[in-house]
């Protein structure tokens, strides 16, 4: 016996490591779950969202750009993507084009210091004001299911079919595609060097780049020159005071941070004081074996507790049905017909006298049920007093 407990706390002393080890692995894989879920709500928190917006080049979304700049680099032309005008203005010369969508984060003063260096201007897509502006027509009304080049613009003969988004009326001296006189979804000024307006949101976004002829028309404007300096305008951009949008981060309190990480705190200390203490599993014999009266009082606790009366008469009534066949030496799996015409001999009662009892609508309510298992009870009585008196003596 010595020897014996010897041993039993030998190996008690060798477990404590294995489970101290166990439990310092869970609480350790729990603390990195809690940084990385705190880590990612910063992230949340501290971003602006639409840090990549419409037609950006460098977004994968559906209304990014960036199918577009790739395609063109495929072409061999060199995409320098910028985010500042004055880098826009430094980088832009004689053998580029400036492509942009629609500057408003800048004043008209910003927009022309930033457009004067360049000798090819593409707006992927414009505003009112910015027509006005350019001088280069107004928006049309009506629209336009598609539409061919229709306009002696050699870059666009090879184009083909457009579905446009928006029309505009051109200015005198503009030309104006994909469309009639009146209405054309591209506008191209040749009048002080060359600038071409489009709405282009629906047209060279990721999503819809490759219906239609919009890519052939993408590679038609910006693919004249060897290289694209691709301006993003944004509100961290602007020169006009006191324009800059609210964000998450300046719309949130300052208290706001300390707090999350306080309740992050809390949230860490009632885990580990509440919490389920990582432990050894319980070993247990299996399998299990449950007695059938277990079930049985199991099954008629859920029919009691959802008062289900012809469920439980139907249970009943089947209970009645295998016995009275065994009872008979009629097949376990005899009819209730069957069932009802034996015990109806055996009773010396009118055949079809019993099968209501068997096979008859269920009771609807617990004082009809109560009935039904007395009548069922009162047969099988019946049927087994008969058994030990043999037919035929009184």
């Amino acid at each position: 016996m010595t020897t014996t407990a010897a041993s039993d706390v030998d190996v008690a002393t060798a477990e404590r490591p294995r489970r101290r080890a166990a439990s310092l692995g869970g609480w350790l894989l729990i603390a990195v779950l809690v940084l990385a879920v705190a880590l990612a709500a910063s992230q949340l928190v501290a971003s602006a969202p639409g840090a990549r917006g419409t037609l950006d080049p460098e977004s994968r979304a559906d209304t990014g750009a960036l199918a577009l700049a790739e395609i063109l680099r495929d072409q061999g032309i060199e995409v320098d993507v910028v985010r500042s005008r004055a880098e826009a203005a430094a980088a832009v010369d004689e053998d580029s084009t400036l492509a942009l969508t629609n500057p408003v984060a800048l004043s008209d003063d910003a927009l022309a210091a930033l457009l004067a260096p360049a000798d090819r201007i593409v707006f992927l897509s414009t505003s009112t004001h910015l027509l006005s502006e350019l001088g280069v027509g107004e928006n049309a009304s009506g629209s336009v299911a598609s539409a061919s080049a229709d306009c002696a613009v050699p870059a666009f003969a090879e184009v083909g079919r457009i579905r446009p988004d928006r029309l505009f009326s051109p200015a005198p001296g503009v030309t104006g595609c994909f469309g009639d006189g009146d209405a054309a979804a591209v506008l191209v000024d040749d009048r002080d060097g060359h600038r071409s307006v489009v709405e282009g949101v629906r047209l060279f976004s990721n999503a819809t780049l490759a219906d239609d002829g919009n890519a052939a028309l993408a590679l038609a404007l910006l693919g004249q020159t060897e290289r694209v300096v691709w301006y993003v305008p944004s509100w961290e951009d602007t020169d006009i005071p006191g324009t800059t949008p609210d964000t998450l981060g300046s719309l949130t309190p300052e208290w706001v941070t300390p707090a999350i990480l306080l309740l992050l705190a809390a949230g860490i200390a009632i885990a580990a004081a509440r919490g389920r203490r990582f432990g050894p599993l319980v070993a247990e014999t299996l399998p299990v074996t449950v007695r059938a009266s277990e079930t049985m009082h199991g099954r008629a606790r859920l029919t009691a507790k959802a008062a289900d009366a012809p469920h439980a008469a139907e249970a009943l009534r089947d209970g009645t049905r295998r016995r009275l066949a065994r009872r008979l030496g009629l097949a376990v799996n005899a009819g209730t017909d069957e069932v009802a015409d034996a015990a109806a001999d055996r009773l010396r009662v009118p055949r079809g006298s019993l099968q209501s009892l068997l096979s008859g609508p269920p009771p609807a309510d617990d004082a009809a049920l109560v009935a039904f298992a007395r009548r069922l009870d009162d047969l099988e009585t019946a049927v087994e007093g008969t058994l030990q008196t043999p037919p035929g003596e009184t």
